[in-house]
């Protein structure tokens, strides 16, 4: 009989490719969240470009899932260090592993990670493969945080969207008579990271500090909102490539980053066209909301206010980790790690694949 109340570990690594982020949590995979310690782990620099290589599924990709399982697995390891426990100490891992490829409509998600691996190296139960249940029967496998923004929003003020901004940029909207509704709103940082990587040489445009410089190239903004994907009914979700960025690239520098930033900002105002109803507040989350000039982009794309997570007491940079040692949690359950209204599928969706560990 599975525990009322389970202490689970939960690891995300991003389509930002800037790390691993690993953190515990106890819950009973429904209402009750308790938050527990948290880590942000940068990629070593030839690991990130191994894994940059691998987007897509180009080539061979068997050395690069062992290597970044390996890197998930010192991670864990010194997490819990860290935090003076023992690896029986934690029921279950979470692990979402790494999206090379993401094409829903031909029933397709390609998460790196090897759960196996990762529960020899650690000692504890790895819950994975979170998407492929939702895929296999239609649904989009994105975005999976819904149900866990909606238990960490339950005593604030409804309507309220969350926003996180990774490499894609996902929306949650939370009605106030429970309703959920999620769904992808277009780029996040993907786009602005390789445009200033590509320019710069530097992984991001700190605080927005290019783009808060340049001016909005508005006949290639009005290019990118052209886009089909925005006139899709949600729920929808995106492959971090599904936007070609060469119409920026005759622009300079920071035009290039405003242009850029822009986008993502006016693509999170137009999905608050599928709201149900409309929300007060937009509280933003992942990297994106380090990010100064895309914040205040997107509070005149949205009309309403926007704040950070902080601002509501959570910690933004452990939210997507802690969604998944929620969801393994769910998924040890049997209970839905998706909805018709979050991506599509046909019926609540549970999912997941367990690997136990084994002692030799």
């Amino acid at each position: 009989m599975i525990k009322k109340t389970l202490r689970a570990l939960g690891l995300m690594s991003g389509t930002s490719l800037d790390g691993i982020d690993a953190a515990i949590v106890e819950t009973d995979g429904e209402t009750v969240v308790v938050t527990g310690p948290a880590t942000t782990v940068s990629y070593e620099s030839t690991l990130r470009e191994r894994l940059r290589r691998a987007l897509g599924a180009r080539g061979p990709v068997k050395a690069v899932e062992r290597d970044m399982t390996l890197a998930h697995a010192e991670v864990v390891n010194g997490l819990l260090k860290a935090s003076g426990l023992k690896p029986s100490d934690v029921d279950v891992i979470g692990f979402h592993g790494h999206t090379i490829l993401h094409r829903p409509r031909e029933q397709l998600t390609w998460q790196l990670g090897d759960g196996a691996l990762l529960a020899a190296r650690t000692g504890i139960d790895v819950v994975c493969e979170f998407r492929n249940n939702d895929v296999a029967e239609g649904g989009e496998g994105a975005p999976l945080v819904p149900l866990f923004h909606a238990a960490l929003a339950s005593r604030l003020e409804h309507p309220v969207a969350v926003l996180n901004i990774g490499g894609v940029a996902n929306v949650t909207w939370l009605g106030a008579d429970g309703g959920v509704l999620a769904f992808d709103t277009g780029p996040g940082n993907a786009l602005i990271d390789d445009w200033m990587l590509t320019h710069t040489g530097r992984a991001c445009d700190a605080n927005g500090e290019s783009a808060a410089k340049g001016r909005i190239d508005k006949a290639v903004l009005a290019g990118f909102l052209a886009h089909p994907y925005f006139a899709r009914k949600p729920p929808k979700s995106l492959d971090r490539n599904e936007f070609d960025p060469s119409p920026v690239s005759a622009l300079s520098l920071e035009d290039g980053a405003a242009t850029l930033t822009a986008f993502t900002a006016e693509a999170a105002g137009l999905a608050a066209r599928h709201f149900p109803a409309p929300v007060k507040r937009w509280i933003v989350t992942g990297g994106g909301r380090r990010n100064a000039t895309l914040l205040r982009a997107i509070a005149a794309a949205t009309g309403v206010s926007v704040v950070t997570a902080e601002q509501v007491g959570w910690d933004g940079d452990a939210l997507e980790a802690q969604a998944f040692a929620y969801l393994a949690v769910r998924s040890l359950k049997g209970l839905p790690l998706s909805l018709p209204t979050t991506t599509g599928v046909a019926r609540p969706m549970p999912g997941g694949q367990l690997f136990r560990f084994r002692e030799a």
